[in-house]
C-alpha cells in the first residue's frame, strides 16, 4: 500500500504567478521531511492556532530542520482518523 506522511506549518506566503514561495513553504516541507509514513507532523505555530479545534497533539521531539537555524519542537497529530 501507499504510506502518506504530511507536515504542516502556518504563516505568510508570497504568490508569484502560479508559484507559492516563502519561508513558510520551506518550513512546511522540512516538517514533512521529518514525518514517518502514516504520520502528520505540525509546527508549534500550527499547534497553537489549532487550539480548541478538537484535534489532539503529542510531542514528536525537537528537530533541526535544514536551513532553518535553531532546533524546534514538532508535534504529531494523535487522532488523524
Amino acid at each position: 500500500g501507499i504510506a502518506i506522511r504530511a507536515g504542516v506549518h502556518t504563516g505568510e506566503v508570497e504568490f508569484i504567478g502560479d508559484d507559492v514561495r516563502g519561508l513558510t513553504v520551506h518550513e512546511a516541507a522540512r516538517v514533512a521531511g521529518v514525518a514517518m509514513p502514516g504520520e502528520v507532523l505540525v509546527s508549534a505555530t500550527t499547534k497553537l492556532l489549532l487550539a480548541g479545534s478538537g484535534l489532539t497533539f503529542e510531542s514528536a521531539g525537537v528537530h533541526e530542520l535544514k536551513g532553518l537555524g535553531d532546533a524546534r519542537e514538532l508535534f504529531r497529530l494523535a487522532n488523524p482518523g
